[in-house]
C-alpha cells in the first residue's frame, strides 16, 4: 500500500497538501499521477521538490528561461516600488532556485531598487529580523515620503519664483526696487 504524503511527515508536507488541494481538473489529476510514481518508503516530497516536478510538467523550459532572464534583469526604473514589487512577484516563481532564503529575496528585491529609495532600504536590509513584506512596506514609504518632500520644495521653489518675478512687478515698475 502506497502511503500518502500526509501519512509520512504532515509538517514537511504541509505546502505541498495544500497546494495539492487547490489544484483542480488536468492539474490534480497530475498532482494524483505524480504523487503515485513516488517509490514505497520515499522521504517525504519538499516543497521545491513539487514546485520543481509542477513546473517542468505544465511550463515549457523555454518559458522558464525567458522568464529567469527578465527577473535577472528587473530593475524598478521608473515604476513606482508597488509596480516593481508586483513585476517581482510575478517573475520570481521562475528562479525559486535563486531566492533560497527571505535574506536573498530581501536582499535581491534591493539591489533593483531605484536610487531614490535603495540606499535607505540597503540599510535597513541589514536588519535581521526584515522580511520581503516588511522591505516592500519601508520601501513604498520611503518612496512616498521622498517624492512628497519633492513636490513641497518644488511648490515652495515655483511660489517663489511666481512672487519674485510673476506679482512682484506693478504698472511695469518694480516693486523690488522701490519703483
Amino acid at each position: 500500500m502506497h502511503k500518502t504524503l500526509r501519512d509520512m511527515c504532515p509538517i514537511e508536507t504541509e505546502g505541498v497538501e495544500l497546494a495539492a488541494h487547490r489544484l483542480k481538473g488536468v492539474a490534480y489529476s497530475w498532482y494524483e499521477l505524480w504523487e503515485d510514481s513516488r517509490e514505497e518508503g520515499s522521504p517525504p516530497a519538499r516543497w521545491s521538490k513539487f514546485v520543481g516536478a509542477f513546473m517542468d510538467h505544465f511550463l515549457p523550459a523555454e518559458t522558464r528561461a525567458i522568464r529567469a532572464a527578465e527577473f535577472e534583469n528587473l530593475k524598478q526604473r521608473s515604476k513606482s516600488v508597488w509596480e516593481y514589487h508586483m513585476e517581482f512577484t510575478r517573475l520570481s516563481k521562475y528562479v525559486i532556485l535563486m531566492l533560497p532564503t527571505m535574506e536573498a529575496r530581501v536582499r535581491r528585491f534591493v539591489q533593483g531598487l531605484s536610487p531614490l529609495v535603495i540606499n535607505e532600504a540597503a540599510t535597513v536590509a541589514l536588519n535581521s529580523d526584515m522580511n520581503y513584506g516588511k522591505m516592500v512596506a519601508f520601501s513604498q514609504a520611503t518612496e512616498n515620503r521622498k517624492l512628497k518632500n519633492r513636490m513641497e520644495r518644488e511648490g515652495i521653489s515655483k511660489a517663489r519664483s511666481t512672487d519674485n518675478f510673476g506679482e512682484s512687478f506693478v504698472e511695469g515698475k518694480s516693486a523690488f526696487r522701490g519703483g
